[in-house]
């Protein structure tokens, strides 16, 4: 057989073969290609949801930010009110990453924490303000505050602009906090919620 006779022959086979398909796409949809989600597989996700780990990394992330962000204040000379917009995205991701959660509990934590972030890192500016003028340390301006200094604070201090931006901070943090579920992950939970149902 010569070389020409072979290239025609293999030429007809894949001309005339009709199961032969050139160009394919794996089918996402193909029957039996997936496992159907389960009651069991949405408890694993449901169990997987931690409180106590959402909490640690959004606290973790507001200590980092609040260092930052006073660093950057004492290097333009000037507080930047809307730089607290930052901390809801990065309490947000935080909380979604470490814990995992997709119920309202989440949102309201990222929410509750972004807030208590961005006066806490006030608070921790101000300190360095304060102690730059009186030629001390922060951390000695901290551990003499007092019940009376509080309200000095809040009246000397903080201004409306730092409440819209800590509220809109916390908005974006609730915005973030959820894990995203896919179609099958979200009927694995709704199988195991009606389980639960069914077990009541």
């Amino acid at each position: 057989m010569t070389a020409a006779r072979w290239l025609r022959g293999a030429h007809q086979t894949v001309a005339y073969d009709p199961n032969q398909q050139v160009l394919r796409l794996r089918k996402k949809h193909e029957p039996g290609q997936h496992e159907r989600p389960t009651a069991a597989d949405g408890a694993r996700l449901v169990q997987a949801q931690s409180v106590g780990r959402a909490i640690l990394a959004g606290i973790m992330v507001c200590i980092v930010f609040a260092v930052l962000w006073s660093i950057l204040t004492e290097t333009l000379e000037r507080f930047l009110p809307w730089v607290s917009l930052f901390l809801g995205v990065l309490v947000g991701l935080a909380v979604r990453r470490g814990g995992q959660g997709f119920n309202w509990r989440f949102p309201l934590l990222a929410a509750v924490v972004t807030l208590a972030g961005v006066f806490a890192a006030i608070v921790y500016i101000s300190a360095g303000t304060t102690a730059d003028e009186l030629g001390t340390n922060r951390f000695i301006i901290l551990w003499n505050v007092t019940t009376m200094t509080w309200p000095v604070f809040f009246d000397e201090v903080l201004n409306a602009a730092d409440f819209v931006y800590a509220f809109f901070a916390a908005l974006i943090a609730a915005s973030l906090a959820l894990r995203p579920l896919d179609r099958r992950e979200f009927q694995a939970v709704r199988l195991w919620r009606e389980q639960q149902t069914r077990g009541q």
